[in-house]
């Protein structure tokens, strides 16, 4: 299906690698011209070389590297100098550290909001009203599926990302973004094969003595779908939210977690 977004232009953030290197994937195979953003220069380019290099793109079609911490003001005005406009932002922050929230200063609360609240908000009150301008807008916001089942030892995630979903949900619905064909999503990933699940599994490898690999595979069968998910599905997912025929999808959660979360609703 022609997802109707070729030779727009998309920011998406955390491009360097998993969920938001798959997100850049997807949506330059439909032809879209994506500025990659991250902080680490040397991964982000060699990202950005391979996805330039890829057979799947349509011809054209440019990719262009910005290495900057998103989280920041000075980044978020690199990020969004790097072309006159956006008309698909997809946000994403790596998440905050696991741990028991008895150990958690006002410090490490506040760089949590920081990077996974504010952050998004400030891109899309960056961005929507230009996306209104012009016709057409699409904003992802990259959250986790802890946001409907929260995990205990990430209740840094837990509470940054709920605060954001709240935002979304009133944002979103505004009439004069959702008349003017903006919309603006939350995709949340449940356990995906990238380093920021490995990183999560390290607490319980120390905590039970067990290994890396008896760790994933115990979180698998936990998984209805019998595996984790993979970055370039989960951009399958982001490309379609940002695609023409979506335009009538706005202010959801969008779960994509191999079936995991229980709950009807």
């Amino acid at each position: 299906m022609d997802l109707g977004i070729k030779g727009r232009w998309a920011l998406v953030c955390g491009a360097s690698k998993g969920l938001g290197l798959g997100c850049a994937k997807a949506l330059a195979r439909e032809g879209v011209n994506v500025v990659m953003v991250a902080r680490g220069a040397q991964v982000l380019d060699a990202a950005a070389q391979a996805l330039r290099a890829d057979a799947a793109l349509p011809a054209g079609t440019q990719v262009l590297a910005v290495a900057a911490d998103i989280t920041t003001p000075a980044g978020r005005t690199t990020a969004l100098a790097a072309h006159a406009h956006y008309d698909i932002v997809v946000t994403n922050a790596g998440g905050p550290p696991p741990g028991d929230f008895r150990q958690w200063d006002r410090e490490a609360w506040l760089a949590a909001v920081d990077a996974n609240m504010l952050t998004p908000i400030e891109l899309i009150k960056a961005t929507v009203d230009g996306m209104a301008e012009r016709g057409f807008g699409r904003i992802v916001n990259i959250t986790s599926s802890a946001v409907k089942a929260p995990i205990d030892i990430l209740g840094l995630s837990n509470g940054a990302r709920s605060g954001l979903t709240g935002f979304v949900a009133g944002a979103a619905r505004s009439a004069k973004l959702a008349s003017a064909n903006v919309t603006i999503n939350n995709l949340l990933p449940g356990a995906f094969d990238t380093d920021r699940l490995r990183t999560t599994f390290e607490g319980a490898v120390k905590k039970t003595g067990q290994t890396m690999d008896a760790v994933m595979q115990a979180r698998m069968k936990s998984i209805p779908a019998g595996r984790f998910g993979q970055p370039d599905e989960f951009g399958a997912a982001c490309a379609f939210l940002c695609s023409a025929q979506a335009g009538y999808v706005t202010g959801q959660n969008f779960l994509v977690d191999g079936g995991a979360y229980p709950g009807t609703f």
